[in-house]
């Protein structure tokens, strides 16, 4: 592979949720690439802290907190980055969160809302005011952040499963709607990841060898299975291709 096909020089990207997790490791594999990174969080000091952690490693990474269910701090947010970057190139649409439902139906309407807030109506919101950005980039890349719980139901997780879903059709609907202008649209779904947001499940000593036993390839993913598609739909390598998922699971929905 021709290495200048994933340099990412000149190129400006906005990761949210990029403090921690898979969001972090997105971040930090795209600025030694060579782009301007901002990342978001809802903690200012965890930000500042991988904000030192970058530096350390010879990358500037800009970090802003916000809420990405909440519009107002989202249009500030995009307008701290144009004022600071001037562009923006590159969206991954990253945070997520789940609460525990044992039941949909015995669950409370307000854990509904608060899983949507944050796993659809968030992503909705940063790309609608990210997209005025973009277009004066001439083109551009959004990669949503998705799960194999999108199409692949689970106990305990139903309102996190319904709002992946929706998040995957809005990942096609937006392809559609902004591919004469150059912008693709794209999603990535993973199954368990070894991060923080999952280690209830990966930490257990007696759930794990249960989890891996549905997984033909044998473990549960890491994040830099993750990091590798986001920067193939990151790149000019996928110039073509949008409005679609690529599912990393080894083999899981095989």
């Amino acid at each position: 592979m021709d290495k200048r096909e994933l340099d990412f020089s000149g190129k400006v990207a906005l990761v949210t949720g990029g403090s921690r997790g898979i969001g972090k490791a997105i971040a930090l594999a795209l600025a030694e690439r060579g782009a301007k990174v901002m990342i978001c969080g809802r903690k200012e000091d965890t930000l500042n802290a991988v904000r030192a952690e970058f530096k350390s490693l010879g990358h500037e990474v800009m970090a802003r907190p916000a809420h990405i269910g909440k519009a107002d701090q989202v249009k500030s947010l995009i307008e701290s980055l144009e004022a600071e970057l001037g562009r923006l190139d590159i969206l991954i649409n990253n945070v997520g969160m789940n609460i525990f439902t044992p039941s949909l139906i015995d669950s409370d309407e307000s854990l509904f809302d608060k899983v949507m807030e944050t796993n659809l109506k968030g992503p909705y919101i940063v790309t609608k005011e990210a997209v005025r950005l973009i277009r004066k980039s001439g083109e551009g890349r959004i990669i949503n952040i998705s799960s194999i719980a999108a199409r692949k139901a689970a106990m305990g997780m139903g309102f996190y499963c319904v709002a992946k879903a929706g998040l995957e059709m809005l990942t096609r609907v937006l392809a559609v709607e902004l591919a004469q202008e150059k912008i693709t649209v794209n999603s990535v779904a993973p199954c368990m990841v070894k991060t923080g947001f999952s280690k209830f499940f990966w930490g257990n000593e007696s759930l794990l060898p249960e989890l891996t036993r549905m997984i033909p390839m044998g473990r549960i993913a890491e994040v830099e299975d993750v990091v590798g598609s986001v920067l193939f739909l990151a790149s000019d390598l996928s110039g073509f291709v949008t409005g679609e998922t690529i599912t990393v699971d080894g083999g899981s929905l095989a």
